[in-house]
């Protein structure tokens, strides 16, 4: 069968554009008003390819969360002396969530985890695959994946508060300001005495 005209034919390119419509539509419709057939659509392509190249709406999204999450810029944070590795991470994490262009989308897949299921599975699957499970094999401390999970809890809280909710006067304190603030929290859960309590009560 002839190509539909003004279609894209199946190569990495299509593909490519294919995921910058799906990102797109997760930044501003959510999980839940994004379609493959929007998708398509925007891309330029038929919705039969969006299929071939992810399977399903949920690879798609999972697919958008790898292209939207910098976790690469993350990682970077954690190389260094433990000591001041709750200051690394809560700098870049802010850094993240206000640049221009990593925080919209950072914005889009937490609403959208906090709204579907299967959203948030996919996320929860993604952050313990390439960003929890680094962080946890850099220390040197006992219970480390407990610990990872602590300070990712703090992390994603002050995001909802700050970011989307807008909590003032979270929302409006200076970056700096609230790095200093939060950092030896951080700290504390990477490195420091943590009580049987605290380890029990981390998200698993």
């Amino acid at each position: 069968m002839a190509e539909e005209r003004g279609r894209r034919p199946g190569n990495p390119q299509t593909r490519d554009s294919i995921l910058e419509a799906a990102i797109e539509s997760f930044v501003t419709r959510g999980y839940g008003g994004t379609t493959i057939r929007a998708v398509a659509r925007a891309a330029g392509v038929d919705p039969a390819l969006v299929m071939h190249f992810f399977g399903s709406k949920d690879k798609l999204f999972e697919a958008a969360i790898h292209g939207t999450m910098p976790v690469a810029l993350v990682i970077e944070a954690i190389g260094g002396d433990e000591e001041h590795l709750g200051e690394r991470l809560v700098r870049r994490y802010l850094w993240l969530w206000e640049h221009p262009v990593h925080g919209p989308k950072l914005a889009a897949v937490l609403h959208a985890a906090t709204a579907t299921p299967a959203a948030a599975e996919l996320l929860k699957e993604l952050m313990s695959r390439e960003l929890l499970g680094p962080i946890a094999g850099t220390l040197s401390h006992d219970h480390a994946e407990a610990r990872a999970l602590l300070a990712a809890s703090q992390l994603l809280g002050l995001a909802l508060m700050r970011y989307l909710l807008k909590v003032d006067p979270l929302a409006s304190m200076p970056a700096d300001l609230v790095a200093a603030a939060v950092a030896p929290g951080i700290q504390r859960y990477l490195t420091g005495t943590l009580s049987l309590a605290e380890i029990a009560a981390a998200p698993r």
